[in-house]
């Protein structure tokens, strides 16, 4: 199992751990890939074995077509990981990666009976809440100043036009993941669903955080962090600490 990890295309960044309990998959936000998760498993004790998640379109796939549709990608991503199912898991997502999260969840319920420990969401809107973005048919100036923004594309990286023509595509097809997704609350998932969200979040509200109590039969708690968007940066460490306290409890 461990050696399959290392060579899986979907996995990067892992450690592995025989010993752990409970595996913990992390999502990327769009644009984003599994590198936004390298330091964890060393942050994380023993228990944990985190399994950063490396979507295609990027990273070491970035020959890969991205998704650009969440049925598909969930499919996807359900089948790759069905093997490393053999242990009780949770599920981390931040932003594009909590919904991916959610609708994995669902599928998993809907199609396997599995559930993970707990939903771990970050920096996301409840799923039922409605949104009208189109940010992915914006012209390239607007999309790259709604990026810079959201702060989570380092300046050098938006002031660079040969890199951003290589990255533009990728964003495109996350954001355009992302906004075309039309989300089911119903059935309710029955994990308990833990919210995490910067407390400076400009894309992102309390309430909208909130709504995701509406989601789960299972329980819900809601804890705000220092920082805008994109505040697992800064406050990764923070954060990575309320995870394995809210995991391991």
């Amino acid at each position: 199992m461990s050696l399959a990890l290392t060579k899986d295309p979907w996995i990067a960044f892992h450690k592995p751990r025989p010993e752990a309990r409970l595996r913990l998959f992390c999502l990327p936000f769009a644009g984003g890939g599994a590198i936004s998760y390298r330091e964890w498993p060393a942050e994380v004790p023993a228990e944990i074995e985190v399994i950063p998640v490396q979507l295609p379109g990027r990273e070491r796939r970035l020959r890969e077509p991205s998704f650009t549709r969440m049925d598909p990608l969930i499919d996807a991503l359900s089948a790759a990981m069905a093997p490393y199912l053999d242990k009780p898991f949770a599920i981390f997502g931040h932003s594009m990666g909590a919904a991916i999260g959610y609708e994995w969840a669902r599928l998993l319920k809907r199609e396997q009976g599995l559930a993970p420990e707990k939903l771990l969401v970050s920096a996301r809107r409840a799923p039922h809440l409605s949104s009208e973005d189109k940010h992915y048919l914006l012209p390239d100036q607007e999309f790259i100043s709604h990026l810079r923004e959201m702060n989570g594309t380092p300046s050098e990286v938006l002031e660079n036009p040969e890199l951003m023509q290589l990255l533009l595509p990728l964003l495109r097809a996350d954001f355009e993941l992302n906004d075309t997704h039309e989300p089911l609350l119903q059935p309710l998932l029955d994990c308990p669903v833990t919210v995490y969200g910067g407390l400076e979040d400009a894309e992102v509200s309390r309430d909208d955080l909130t709504a995701w109590v509406d989601v789960t039969t299972g329980g819900y708690k809601l804890r705000m962090f220092a920082g805008d968007h994109f505040y697992l940066h800064d406050g990764r460490d923070s954060l990575i600490g309320a995870v394995v306290e809210d995991l391991l409890r």
